[in-house]
């Protein structure tokens, strides 16, 4: 990480980037130990992201701010948010959810200032994201039973805040991928990063999140491989994890089936628990040509009653066509702002990043709304983000007021020698 980069940005970025990822957590989930009323919740998250948006004007009361594809086309992404929105086809709640939508854009906005490729925010979201998973570890201490309910087959969620084993299996995927490549680069010892991977890593078997999995095996590999051509480090990791996973594969391949499979028949299996029959519901739905454009406003993720955990068929229910495009250029624009930055532990953090949030969008919603999939694509931005440029000696000098004209040497007058050192009188 460069000193020099880090030292220039206010620590309260830090404080206005956890805000963000607590106004993400959501509302709704788990049954916790104490039951907390879901307006509390919300109050809760509402209120960081006011208080959010609120510092980071402070911070930058000039509304200076860096020219950003990926913030510029969140911005275009409110465009069939509040169309669709203001039809109410979905309630006030959409016009609501817009309003989040908004200053949840517009914080980024402020905070976009400091974005230099700097590692000051990974680090911020491995120890914003670790201390949720500390409440969830707390929560299983607690109350195992809570925190393991049948009605959820077993698997981890949130004992003290309502979270889901897909939400747990999604910061704990995050978490370990940036921490393997920090340890990659030497960014941080191998006593810490065994510290935060060993019981993040148990947290994520608990729940048995078969997406989250895969987008960090898939996400590490394409990160690492773009260190392999610069990174030695890069490169004995690679080899090893391929032959630590190919004996596994052979030596624990039947336990490693029955954790993938979680219990479920084939046919469960085969139509992703129940998901592919409400996205055939949402594709053979009827819409007028309006809402194939722009869909019908912002909702909660679901369609007849039952979420739809994809983000494409999310936005093209609540944002249409135009959002689906919208969706596909950030993804797009950061994969080749990626392609064209040189290897190195911002780019590779990158890489991980928006690989890992593009696997997940299958089987998960929140690209079309402020969620921590957003925020994780916030983060791949800033890493992907050049250093602004700084005065150097070769700078030419600004333009000033020409020198004054000088005598020629031959016009000069002479003085005597003799008279030169003479005390005038």
């Amino acid at each position: 990480m460069r000193a020099d980069a880090d030292t220039r940005t206010p620590k309260a970025v830090w404080i206005v980037w956890a805000l963000l990822g607590l106004n993400t957590l959501g509302s709704a989930g788990a049954k916790t130990i104490v039951r907390l009323p879901r307006s509390l919740i919300q109050m809760a998250t509402m209120g960081a992201l006011f208080s959010a948006f609120a510092l980071a004007l402070v911070l930058n009361p000039r509304l200076r701010v860096r020219a950003s594809a990926f913030v510029l086309l969140l911005t275009l992404l409110l465009v069939p948010s509040v169309i669709s929105s203001l039809h109410l086809e979905v309630g006030f709640g959409a016009l609501f959810r817009c309003a989040r939508l908004a200053i949840f854009v517009g914080t980024l906005w402020l905070i976009s200032r400091w974005w230099d490729g700097g590692l000051m925010l990974v680090r911020t979201h491995i120890r914003m994201y670790f201390a949720v998973l500390g409440s969830v570890a707390a929560g299983l201490v607690i109350s195992p039973g809570t925190a393991m309910p049948e009605y959820y087959g077993g698997r981890l969620v949130g004992a003290l805040w309502p979270l889901t084993p897909p939400q747990i299996g999604q910061y704990s995927a995050v978490i370990i991928g940036l921490t393997v490549l920090l340890l990659l680069d030497r960014r941080t010892t191998g006593r810490s990063a065994a510290l935060i991977i060993v019981p993040t890593f148990v947290l994520l078997a608990m729940t048995h999140t078969r997406t989250a999995t895969l987008g960090l095996l898939i996400g590490l590999a394409l990160a690492i491989g773009s260190l392999v051509l610069t990174s030695a480090a890069a490169r004995r990791f690679f080899a090893w994890a391929v032959v630590v996973s190919t004996v596994a594969a052979v030596a624990f391949a039947s336990a490693l089936q029955t954790w993938f499979m979680r219990g479920q028949s084939k046919e469960n299996f085969s139509n992703l628990t129940g998901r592919a029959k409400v996205w055939d519901a949402l594709l053979t739905a009827p819409r007028s040509a309006t809402e194939q454009v722009f869909g019908i406003g912002l909702g909660d993720k679901s369609f007849g009653g039952l979420p739809i955990d994809n983000s494409w068929l999310a936005v093209y229910n609540e944002q249409g066509l135009f959002g689906v495009a919208l969706v596909a250029a950030i993804l797009l624009v950061l994969f080749g702002v990626a392609l064209l930055r040189p290897p190195s532990l911002s780019r590779a953090c990158a890489v991980f990043l928006v690989s890992y949030v593009a696997i997940s969008s299958y089987t998960e919603a929140g690209l079309g709304d402020a969620s921590p999939y957003l925020l994780h694509l916030a983060l791949a931005a800033s890493l992907l983000a050049t250093p602004a440029p700084s005065a150097s000696p070769l700078t030419p000098p600004l333009p000033g007021p020409p020198p004054a004209p000088t005598t020629p040497a031959v016009l000069r007058r002479r003085v005597p020698r003799w008279t030169r050192n003479r005390e005038v009188t």
